[in-house]
């Protein structure tokens, strides 16, 4: 079939095997370009199928030459339905794995559920014995609590008040003004629910008390401050309460697996395009300011760059793991310095529908966006006839 892109608001309701395949090895170059990491050799990721988890996944592998195995919960494909872009990564992934001897397994299935972490722990088992380095990059806005059974869904609100503010259609160009109402306790409750560390406390535990984790292993999860303009709806609003959790748990983490000496950290990352974050209102917008300015110092990262800087250059350095006041790894320090920041303020100020083509880079993200879906890659012919029934190897 040819496949195109399908779009339905901020989703892309199509996904091309192909362009997805393009994508995961253009990512496996640049790892391999930047040289081997002396870093983890059994890994476990946790949401491993796109954004900042395909990247610690492909990093693992092709910087480390880690055996690695992917939790994920995505759809396959069947006669003229495309899968989701998670699965057709994965099954790259695995391609491209067996292609140089690596190690890749992959369990797609709903890693809330006691059900998956039990498959996981008896896949490593069988076949790893234990895991040296376990990544949580879970992005889910429903979440399944394995002990209650009371479905959960996340909202991304503000706290305490309206919040009103830019916000840009990354499809139109279009900015416009929205206002969000604020969240009430249900919806904080919940969204910590989904998106805290409660489920990576879990997995921690399972893992350890089941003897696959590894003597001085590490854990990490993923987070997110950003600026002043995006803290109301953001860090400040429900999401945030979220993450304040998660980076909690970490400290938790590290005392409950003090004898097996587990360490658990959470970095905190870059704002880039993510199915997530273009749901959310004002970060399009901040996002493309912020690509132009960081684009014209040189110092733009997408999800593959930020993660193989954060295994080279803080995890794996061979120095202590440098972090701040509240232990967390911030790399997104080139994104959070004085002079981007002062400048993203300034373009915000102004940014206009009218003027967002220039003072914006509008065409990076909607590139960005397309690319996620596998869309938009030299070296992929879009006309030809492509079979959209690709699968996962090893799950065949």
């Amino acid at each position: 079939m040819i496949i195109e892109p399908r779009m339905r608001g901020f989703i892309c309701l199509t996904a091309h095997p192909e362009g997805c395949a393009q994508n995961v090895k253009n990512q496996i170059e640049y790892v391999k370009s930047k040289g081997k990491i002396d870093g983890a050799k059994k890994v476990l990721v946790i949401g491993a199928s796109t954004g900042f988890g395909l990247a610690s996944r492909i990093t693992s592998a092709f910087g480390c030459d880690a055996a690695t195995i992917g939790v994920f919960f995505e759809k396959e494909p069947s006669e003229g339905k495309t899968a989701t872009p998670g699965y057709y990564n994965s099954a790259a992934l695995e391609i491209e794995a067996a292609k140089v001897g690596l190690y890749a397994k992959s369990i797609n299935g709903d890693a809330f559920s006691n059900e998956i972490k039990q498959q996981t722990i008896d896949l490593i088992k069988k076949d790893l014995g234990q895991v040296d380095l376990v990544i949580y990059s879970l992005a889910s806005p429903v979440r399944m609590h394995p002990t209650t059974g009371v479905l959960h869904r996340s909202t991304l609100k503000p706290i305490g008040g309206k919040f009103t503010n830019k916000t840009v259609d990354f499809h139109t160009g279009n900015v416009t003004e929205v206002s969000i109402e604020p969240a009430n306790q249900e919806d904080i409750d919940n969204t910590v629910v989904v998106m805290g560390g409660e489920d990576w406390s879990m997995w921690m535990n399972a893992l350890k008390d089941a003897g696959v984790l590894a003597n001085d292993a590490m854990t990490l999860a993923y987070s997110y401050i950003g600026p002043e303009v995006t803290e109301p709806v953001y860090r400040k609003g429900t999401i945030g309460r979220a993450k304040d959790h998660l980076e909690a748990t970490a400290f938790e983490i590290t005392k409950q697996l003090e004898d097996v000496n587990c360490k658990a950290y959470v970095s905190v990352n870059k704002a880039l395009v993510t199915q997530a974050s273009s749901a959310i209102p004002v970060i399009p917008l901040y996002i493309s300011l912020l690509y132009k300015t960081m684009k014209a110092e040189g110092i733009h990262e997408g999800c593959i760059e930020q993660i193989q800087r954060l295994y080279s250059n803080r995890l794996f350095s061979g120095n202590a793991i440098p972090t701040d006041d509240k232990g967390r790894i911030r790399i997104d320090d080139w994104e959070m310095r004085d002079d981007v920041q002062a400048q993203v303020s300034k373009l915000w100020e102004v940014a206009t529908t009218e003027n967002l083509s220039e003072i914006g880079d509008l065409a990076g993200y909607k590139q960005d966006f397309l690319n996620l879906f596998g869309f938009g890659f030299d070296g992929v012919d879009y006309l030809a006839d492509t079979s959209e029934l690709v699968f996962v190897p090893s799950m065949k």
